[in-house]
């Protein structure tokens, strides 16, 4: 059997293609072996200055090729981009996309943080690689897209240059949002969470979530998660267990009456299961096994292969089951992603099984749960998901607020309809309020998940977390709806500005300069995420007398309710607010 040659390690090695120009600096060039492929590129009216790029190739498989000179390139961000922010060489720079691994988009900007090529695949849920990153060849910056062979063109989305990652991503929302109309987003999406996986990890009993129900609905959570642990065979942190989907009677002896007895503390409640997973400690094991032949990337356990109708219908009839017999709200659906194993094996697409089983589970699950809720993770929270579930969590970083801040920002600059919620915030018992509220912080431009032993922390922290969840209810619609801009990624966000109406609210993570543009705003909100006990603004337009509000960690009163500056004056000035605190400023008078 002939040995498929290897992959030329840079692209500039890999097959010619002719290059032509297609906007601005940036170049095409289309690949298609045993093809003469074609393209155009076309304006979408009303998008907001989106274009779109139809490669046609019929029957063969095609590589869009992507390159623009490097200038001022300070980095690139996509959906999986994680830590690495930064310019990459096109060597190192590989991913593949599919519905549940992320979607096919990018986004390449300088220094100033404007953008210089921001692109997506319009299609969110066929299989694809991407190769990108730093040609030191051709002193380029390059985006490969590697698409398998359709009947039909493949089009790219292009953005037009923006100011920032954020603005030249909006519009590609829009029109994904329009193309993929979103799951409903109840209220019940939109209110701070209780889970009880960093809490209790798999060592959880009905006794001790009730404990912590009645806590969590008096500090401000509106839902409750039960995570990994309550089935049978739960513990041991691995998945060898999993498939059946039992309670272990031992730590919940009645579900179905617990689930009541939580929501009766006003709690909405969802149960964790990850129903493509199968281990071989489960009962159903023997006759599940030649439906997942190829093992999960977590421990113990097989993955169902979705491209198969009795797998769908296994996992519909399972998630269905589970929503009636305990009168649950909603799942957590887990390990979703784990489905890409079976990509590229030339057995079927696995994007689109997924969005088969997707679709007949919402359906199912709504004709019992009109108002159902279902949370998805990273990576598969992106605009091709967004039809399939209205809780969008950022991914695992326990007890750590910049990874909260920076994932759950970037799972909102591709979300469309569902509300992205915050991994779980922790803590231990020892921290200072300052130390709690900064994880508060860290997650306030998302629905906030907590998980802590509520009834083991002392008493400031409960203060600190009933005061940032009520203050954070108070400005939901600010927070979760208004317009967003977090700046570069590759500086992680530390200064986060998001605007409503005439309100402009500012998280700040590090000692910078806030601009505080008086003629543009009235209230303005300022939020100290860093480690300072001051917050250095900057005032432009005209400046004039406020009232400023100014809170501790924990709630505290800082000054008299309304204290009147005489006037807060253009230029630089320092402000008063402590760690973990916040300031509100209103504007009296108009600009002077």
């Amino acid at each position: 059997m002939d040995t498929p040659a290897p992959e030329p390690l840079t692209t500039a090695h890999e097959a010619p293609a002719p290059a032509a120009p297609l906007l601005d600096r940036v170049t095409l060039a289309v690949h298609a072996p045993g093809a003469d492929p074609t393209w155009t590129l076309t304006d979408l009216p009303g998008t907001g200055g989106l274009r779109a790029l139809d490669v046609h190739a019929p029957g063969a498989p095609v590589e869009i090729r992507l390159a623009v000179p490097l200038g001022d390139a300070a980095g690139y961000w996509h959906p999986r981009a994680g830590w690495h922010r930064t310019l990459v060489p096109d060597w190192a720079g590989r991913t593949t996309t599919c519905l549940v691994d992320g979607p096919a988009a990018g986004s390449l900007y300088e220094h100033s943080g404007a953008t210089v090529l921001t692109w997506a695949a319009a299609d969110p849920v066929t299989e694809a690689t991407v190769r990108y990153g730093v040609s030191e060849e051709h002193d380029t910056h390059v985006v490969h897209l590697r698409l398998p062979a359709a009947d039909r063109p493949h089009r790219l989305l292009l953005a037009p240059r923006s100011p920032s990652v954020a603005a030249a991503l909006r519009p590609l929302r829009a029109h994904f949002a329009a193309a993929h109309p979103p799951m409903p987003v109840p209220d019940a999406a939109r209110v701070p969470v209780y889970s009880t996986w960093y809490a209790f990890n798999q060592d959880v009993t009905a006794t001790a979530v009730e404990t912590q129900a009645a806590l969590a609905a008096g500090l401000g959570c509106g839902a409750l998660i039960l995570d990994d642990g309550w089935q049978k065979h739960g513990s041991g942190r691995g998945y060898a267990g999993l498939g059946d989907w039992e309670p272990d009677p031992a730590k919940f002896p009645d579900l179905t009456a617990h689930v009541a007895r939580v929501r009766g503390h006003g709690l909405r409640y969802l149960l964790w299961v990850a129903p493509l997973l199968l281990g071989p400690r489960a009962a159903c094991h023997p006759r599940w096994a030649a439906a997942a032949p190829r093992p999960a990337g977590v421990p113990g356990a097989h993955v169902l292969d979705p491209r198969l109708p009795e797998v769908r219908r296994h996992v519909t009839d399972l998630c269905v089951s589970l929503v009636a017999r305990h009168g649950l709200d909603g799942l957590k659906l887990d390990f979703l992603d784990e489905a890409a194993v079976y990509a590229g094996d030339g057995r079927g697409d696995i994007g689109h099984a997924m969005t088969t089983l997707l679709a007949e589970l919402r359906h199912a699950l709504e004709a019992v749960r009109p108002d159902v809720l279902l949370e998805l993770r990273q990576p598969y929270t992106g605009p091709g998901m967004a039809p399939y579930g209205n809780m969008l969590r950022s991914f695992d970083c326990p007890a750590d607020a910049t990874a909260n801040r920076v994932r759950t920002l970037d799972t909102a600059l591709l979300a469309t309809g569902g509300a992205v919620h915050s991994d779980m915030l922790m803590w231990s018992a020892d921290a200072s309020p300052e130390a709690v509220a900064r994880q508060l912080i860290g997650a306030l431009h998302s629905v906030p998940q907590l998980s802590v032993r509520l009834d083991e922390v002392p008493a400031s922290h409960r203060d600190t977390v009933r005061f940032w969840l009520s203050w954070w209810r108070a400005h939901r619609e600010l927070l979760l709806d208004g317009e967003t801009e977090p700046g570069r990624p590759d500086t992680l966000y530390p200064l986060v500005t998001a605007v409503r109406g005439d309100t402009c609210l500012t998280s700040v993570h590090a000692d910078l300069v806030v601009p505080l543009d008086t003629a543009a705003h009235r209230v303005f909100h300022l939020v100290n995420g860093s480690g300072r006990d001051r917050l250095l603004v900057e005032v432009t337009g005209g400046g004039g007398p406020v009232l400023a509000r100014v809170h501790g960690a924990d709630g505290r009163m800082m000054n008299n309710p309304l204290t009147s500056l005489p006037l807060l004056p253009e230029g630089p000035r320092p402000l008063a607010v402590p760690r973990g605190g916040l300031v509100s400023l209103t504007l009296t008078e108009g600009p002077r």
